[in-house]
């Protein structure tokens, strides 16, 4: 029987190679996740969440997503940063603009870290106040789903019924996860407390 030949090592050196770098990235922030939000007693002083705790987290299924031209948005928009995520009516009621201004503050107050998370407004129909979008909001991405099934599919991931899902933002790890949600009813001080702790604890995104 013939030896196996030289050729056959360096894939499987490429492959560990692969798989080491994708550990570097993405194990501490999934040790971090669970050791801030996981059932451990291990937590800084003071250190729990102001929003709603999303446990375990839920991993956004990919979806087909256009903007308000009806143009294609790339499928891993949710992923590679934090992202801001609000879920609601285009129509953007005082509920919307409430949670898209903190979104807003709360990502300016970042400061340097500001590029590290997004806006991303989906919006479930009646789509879309633009003037007032886009005179408030420049930095929000606003999309939609293209289709209904698709459209059905994403939102049927969030917890909650309908009427809890629409909204309420959401904010979206790296990998498309939820993590935590926040109503209107939320403290201002809410989202950026809680960005700014998970920033720290991760070096992704």
């Amino acid at each position: 029987m013939n030896a196996p030949g030289p050729t056959q090592a360096p894939p499987r050196r490429g492959q560990r190679q692969l798989l080491l770098l994708a550990a570097i990235f993405f194990v501490p922030l999934a040790v971090a996740l669970w050791l801030y939000y996981g059932p451990t007693d291990w937590r800084p002083v003071g250190g729990t969440n102001q929003g709603d705790l999303i446990d375990p987290a839920v991993p956004l299924p990919d979806a087909s997503l256009a903007d308000m031209d009806g143009a294609a948005v790339p499928a891993d928009l949710l992923r590679g940063k934090w992202t801001m995520l609000f879920v609601g009516d285009g129509a953007c009621d005082e509920r919307c603009r409430k949670l898209l201004y903190l979104s807003r503050q709360s990502r300016i107050a970042l400061n340097k870290d500001m590029d590290r998370v997004q806006r991303v407004f989906l919006a479930t129909g009646g789509c879309c106040d633009r003037a007032y979008l886009s005179a408030e909001h420049p930095d929000l991405t606003v999309v939609l789903p293209r289709d209904e099934a698709g459209g059905r599919a994403l939102l049927a991931a969030f917890p909650g019924t309908a009427d809890v899902v629409a909204g309420r933002l959401y904010l979206v790890d790296p990998l498309g996860n939820l993590v935590l949600s926040y109503s209107a009813a939320a403290p201002d001080e809410a989202l950026l407390t809680d960005v700014r702790k998970l920033l720290r604890l991760s070096h992704i995104g």
